[in-house]
């Protein structure tokens, strides 16, 4: 992937980058594939904000994404590669030679015409799927299953990958992109290769509006609320927080206070906690 530059002829284009699109090879979207994507802004089930600064935004439909990979030792051809606009990374359809067809997570390097397969006895080659305990170490993995048969949850977005980095036993250690070190059972599949579009992370947004474009609305500080809005707002002029730590609206701390509970049952399996 490359990334597009703007000459400033106006403020908007003075800082804006975007992807050349030059991997993409259809426009359209497999039908059978869509669905309908209802945008809760930020709601939930019963009307109240439980996430804040989401509305507006351009209509989408889902892809629905294969991340289970579980067609085993059925081969699939890559028909096309494809712009998803609910995820960074680019989608690649597939064809199965029994007639199906799936989306999949585009891997870096997967071209139009490369054969990928699923199976504890698949080669090890970009786009192919394997159980974790049939992958060599030191080989880069995404798209990595946290209980078998989930599908993948772990390392999904656009330039991502996992590493192997030891076996032992029953468990499989695995470096993620976060730099967490973590222990994940032999049976859970995970997909060869790093996502692609790798320059993702490189987009400036440019504009206010571009981000309005994605559904995202403005974030307003809370130093500069009024108390009854805020626990940092309030005070004259430029005033700073008051308080000896920041804190998030409902008074909770904030900015480096770690949140994770310390009784989660999946605590055993992180061997190094992410910086």
């Amino acid at each position: 992937m490359a990334i597009r530059l703007y000459k400033a002829y106006t403020p908007g284009t003075r800082n804006r980058t975007v992807s050349t699109f030059k991997e993409i090879t259809s426009q359209k979207p497999e039908k059978s594939l869509l669905q309908k994507k209802h945008r809760h802004k930020g709601h939930n089930n019963s009307g109240i904000i439980t996430s804040r600064h989401r509305g507006g935004g351009h209509k989408k439909r889902y892809r629905l994404i294969d991340f289970k990979r579980n067609k085993i030792n059925i081969e699939g051809k890559v028909a096309s590669i494809q712009y998803d606009p609910n995820r960074n990374a680019r989608i690649a359809l597939l064809h199965y030679t029994d007639g199906e067809k799936r989306y999949i997570l585009h891997p870096r390097s997967l071209t139009v015409g490369s054969k990928v397969m699923s199976g504890p006895s698949s080669p090890i080659e970009v786009g192919n799927t394997l159980p974790l305990s049939a992958i060599p170490l030191g080989t880069a993995v995404h798209n990595i299953e946290l209980k078998p048969g989930k599908g993948g949850q772990l390392v999904r977005a656009a330039g991502t990958y996992a590493q192997i980095v030891a076996k032992e036993g029953k468990l499989i250690t695995l470096k993620l992109p976060s730099s967490e070190v973590r222990a994940i059972k032999k049976e859970c599949y995970a997909t060869i290769g790093q996502v692609g579009n790798i320059d993702a992370s490189n987009i400036t947004i440019g504009k206010a509006g571009r981000n309005r474009w994605l559904g995202n609305r403005p974030k307003v500080r809370g130093v500069v609320m009024n108390p009854i809005d805020h626990p940092h707002g309030g005070g004259e002029g430029r005033s700073p927080i008051g308080r000896p730590h920041p804190v998030t609206p409902w008074g909770k701390p904030a900015l480096g206070r770690k949140t994770r509970n310390n009784k989660k049952y999946s605590n055993q399996y992180i061997l190094r906690r992410r910086k």
